[in-house]
């Protein structure tokens, strides 16, 4: 017999598949399966890079849900600032599964994040989602309100699914010792005060995160049998690490744990998809041309070229161009008013300090020595 590599498709050799291939094409990185059609209710949710995500297939023209909606006269800058327009409801940034399933769950009335309000010079934040008021509310029983409110969306998002798109973003959390609630950012990132009696550093594991998907997915599925679940990876590495280790240590090793979880889940269920735009950004054949010069935020072209893989290989075409980075950083810049943020800019061009502040996770830069 032959060897059972013989005769193999092009895409399963490193020099037919990469070493050969023209510089930035990204090759046959993916195979779908099962089809998406523009008919199928779309959630998206997930790190800063599920924005483009999103915002790839409403252009696209797919039925990208959105429940908390502004009116159209309302400038995409202004929406961008107060969390609209992201994602299909105004949950702002969910950097890891283990948030994803808690809001899950709060929305059911199943769960109760702990300290759920942040104060900062007299003015109140969700601690859940502290970026979509970058100003702030004027009392914790205003903030409260607003979550009621926005949970009846979510919910309402969720239950009416057909395909759920999630981009797992970080491994890294802050959490409440005694309950566990984990919280998208770092308090006193943007609201609230760091206690280290009560909040703690998590690192989630590679079971951690699986276990976390396996029970989203179970109880997502009681709503619709039929649910699709396509998941991804942020090529962006993280902008700091609070694990002891060097950054691009410990970025490669919450990347390879993500990587890894989508893999096997792929592979296991047939109604779970993973597409690699984390393997098209940082393919060797790009040679970095796909990073902003920071050398960490993905460029456009790099947005456009693996979303553009993704609606092709569903027979589509990117009729929309993804918004530049710096449209969406700059909204963000704007957002904010921390002191840590100006000290930081004060230091960069104004172009620099839009191309690296794009979510909460990279506000973290500013505490850079």
């Amino acid at each position: 017999m032959p060897s059972p590599y013989a005769n193999l498709p092009s895409r399963a050799y490193w020099r037919s598949a990469v070493g050969e291939r023209a510089s930035l094409d990204p090759g046959d990185v993916f195979q779908p399966k099962f089809p998406i059609t523009k008919e199928m209710k779309v959630t998206t949710a997930g790190s800063c890079f599920a924005q483009h995500v999103g915002r790839a297939l409403r252009g696209a023209g797919f039925n990208v849900q959105d429940t908390e909606r502004l009116p159209p006269v309302v400038s995409d800058a202004v929406a961008t600032r107060f969390g609209y327009r992201l994602y299909s409801a105004r949950y702002g940034n969910i950097y890891t599964m283990r948030q994803l399933l808690q809001l899950n769950d709060e929305t059911k009335g199943k769960a109760t994040p702990a300290l759920p309000v942040w104060e900062k010079d007299g003015r109140f934040f969700d601690a859940q989602r502290p970026s979509v008021e970058p100003e702030g509310l004027a009392s914790e029983a205003d903030v409260m309100t607003h979550r009621a409110s926005h949970l009846k969306h979510v919910r309402a998002t969720f239950r009416n699914s057909d395909l759920f798109v999630f981009t797992f973003g970080l491994t890294e959390a802050w959490i409440h010792k005694e309950t566990g609630t984990v919280y998208p950012t770092a308090p006193g990132t943007i609201a609230g005060e760091f206690d280290p009696d009560v909040f703690e550093f998590k690192n989630f594991s590679y079971d951690e995160i699986r276990s976390d998907f396996l029970t989203f997915r179970k109880k997502m599925m009681v709503a619709n049998p039929d649910m699709k679940f396509l998941i991804t990876v942020s090529p962006v590495p993280l902008t700091a690490t609070a694990s002891g280790r060097h950054v691009e240590v410990a970025s490669s090793y919450s990347k390879s744990t993500l990587v890894a979880v989508c893999g096997s889940l792929r592979e296991e269920f047939d109604n779970v998809d993973y597409f690699p735009s984390y393997e098209i950004i940082t393919s060797q054949n790009a040679r970095g041309a796909y990073y902003a010069s920071n050398k960490r935020e993905v460029s456009s072209q790099g947005v456009a070229t693996a979303m553009g893989v993704f609606l092709k290989s569903h027979g589509f075409a990117l009729s929309a161009p993804p918004a530049t980075e710096r449209q969406t950083r700059s909204a963000m810049v704007r957002s904010y008013d921390a002191s840590a943020g100006r000290a930081a800019a004060a230091s960069r061009t104004a172009e620099e300090t839009a191309e690296d502040i794009v979510c909460e996770e990279a506000l973290l830069d500013a505490f850079s020595k």
